[in-house]
């Protein structure tokens, strides 16, 4: 193999999608130069681009920002903080301004006010406006390139990342002065729409430098889809009835509520839906919406307005989940020197508590995160340039650096995993028993992993670190689960179905071969409201 091409940059942003472009233009704006390394294609990978997105966008009146805060705080256990609420509400606007502006992004208007209408994004034309900004900043784009593990110093400080260029077949090394993660979350490669770059890369690079997590126990979110399909636009399904297979109606199923109906219907028998709750005027404005969701309908003859169809859940995981990556201060700043973290790589506890979804504050959170953590990478890379790259080590291990002999496959691991974390008996419809099963199988994948899991070439070790990645956030998140013995946001349990004040608080968590669990306070400002 040949020597890896080696590049020296201020700031490193590992992902390329929404978080991912902010990030880098708000550290080139800070003055920093910037690298952008994604393993798809910036502008069209990840589960933003194929999708239409609602946008956390509210105009700075004092009794809409209120309700737009309190809209979610009991679906999601209270645990979100209005700091985190306020900053990202008043980022997602300035930033949607800017995007109007400086990204040229053509929002409709409004034809009876002649306003722009901001409240969602088409997430194709979203994201091939941020590649084109990004670009036109001066920032370098490096397109098919997954990073395989972080870069430290001696002393333990993030100072940047190693990788594969998939295109030339040739690995790099690039030293930076800090690096963002931004990513994506871990859908266990379920197949969802957009998340087969979603694999917990970020999650697994950051474990293995020390990194804490927190809210991974909120990580088991499931999507509605037409049975064979990838699309999961489970907020249209707001205007569906289900059925039994026999005709019958799902009485109690439901896309925002009742959805663990339609899972514990799926283990016994298929279910159907119709979207017969739409009138004439919502029909169109669906279409004109999300015209993809229409394409397999309209492929296969089928009306759904008017005729039934068969669908299934498809596991999404931290993408519409909340749990990531622990972010310790503005600037979301990870637990270790030199990495911060944006997107769905990072927790969104911060301002969905227990619950999200798809779009809306996910997509606030994006743009906001990475604006806050590109300024937070750059500043501390410019802090530290005269330091020098210094000596440098590899942090991976699974998947790179096996313990042992012997050699196990990327795709029986990926096989033995997906087994624990896709069936939804396992993860979405949760009881005691069967987490300590499926968190003790995981254990054992990881053990094989680790000591066997190793690819020969370049496309073999991104294979395998991708295997390793969604055993390793499959550990985290089962692990938080047992933690939680109650029932709050997305993590309810049928053992201990009711929400237990005392267990107030986010569960943090971290480790490798040993995942260790512990709590930490939510804001005192919220505290009071539980």
């Amino acid at each position: 193999m040949s020597d890896p091409e080696r590049i020296h940059t201020d700031v490193l942003v590992i992902g390329g999608g929404p978080a991912a472009c902010w990030a880098a233009l708000s550290a080139r704006e800070t003055g920093a130069e910037v690298v952008l390394v994604d393993k798809g294609y910036c502008g069209t990978s990840g589960a933003t681009a194929p999708a239409g997105t609602g946008v956390w966008y509210v105009a700075p009146d004092p009794a809409a920002r209120a309700a737009a805060k309190a809209s979610r705080e009991e679906l999601g256990g209270y645990l979100a903080e209005h700091h985190w609420m306020d900053r990202v509400l008043d980022q997602t606007y300035e930033n949607m301004d800017r995007l109007a502006r400086e990204g040229r992004y053509p929002f409709p208007v409004d034809p009876a006010t002649g306003r722009e209408i901001r409240t969602g994004l088409q997430g194709p034309e979203y994201m091939r406006r941020m590649r084109i900004w990004v670009r036109r900043r001066g920032i370098r784009i490096i397109d098919h390139a997954p990073a395989l593990e972080l870069l430290v110093d001696d002393a333990g400080v993030v100072r940047g990342a190693a990788g594969h260029l998939l295109r030339a077949d040739r690995d790099y090394r690039i030293h930076a002065g800090a690096v963002v993660l931004a990513t994506g979350g871990c859908a266990f490669l379920s197949r969802a729409l957009g998340t087969n770059v979603d694999t917990g890369d970020g999650a697994l690079m950051a474990a293995e430098v020390g990194a804490r997590f927190s809210g991974m126990e909120f990580s088991n979110a499931y999507g509605i889809a037409v049975k064979g399909s990838t699309i999961t636009k489970t907020a249209y399904y707001g205007y569906a009835t289900f059925f039994h297979e026999d005709g019958r109606v799902l009485d109690g199923a439901g896309s925002a509520r009742g959805r663990s109906v339609i899972a514990q219907t799926l283990l016994h028998e298929r279910v159907f839906a119709q979207l017969d709750r739409a009138d004439e005027t919502v029909r169109a404005r669906m279409r004109l919406g999300q015209p993809n969701f229409f394409l397999q309908f309209d492929r296969r003859g089928i009306d759904p307005f008017t005729q039934r169809f068969e669908v299934d859940l498809l596991a999404e995981g931290t993408v519409r989940g909340t749990g990531g990556i622990d972010v310790i201060d503005d600037a979301c700043a990870t637990t270790v020197p030199g990495l911060y973290a944006a997107g769905d790589a990072a927790t969104r506890e911060r301002i969905c508590g227990g619950f999200t979804g798809g779009g809306s504050h996910n997509a606030g959170w994006a743009m906001s995160s990475g604006t806050w953590a590109g300024r937070g990478a750059a500043g501390h890379a410019l802090r530290s340039r005269s330091l020098g790259p210094g000596n440098l080590r590899g942090a991976g291990r699974t998947g790179l650096r096996p313990s042992g002999s012997g050699k196990v496959s990327a795709a029986d691991i990926l096989a033995a995993a997906q087994a624990e974390l896709l069936p939804l008996e396992k993860n979405y419809l949760r009881e005691g028993a069967r987490i300590e099963h499926a968190a003790h199988a995981l254990d054992e994948v990881w053990r094989h992993a680790a000591e066997a899991l190793v690819g020969t070439d370049g496309p073999e070790r991104v294979r395998a670190r991708r295997a390793a990645a969604i055993t390793a956030v499959g550990r985290l998140m089962y692990r938080s689960a047992l933690a939680r013995t109650e029932s709050r946001g997305m993590s309810r349990r049928s053992d201990f179905p009711n929400q237990d004040p005392t267990q107030h608080h986010h569960i943090v968590s971290g480790g490798l071969d040993t995942v260790w669990t512990g709590s930490d306070r939510p804001h005192p400002a919220v505290a009071a409201v539980a």
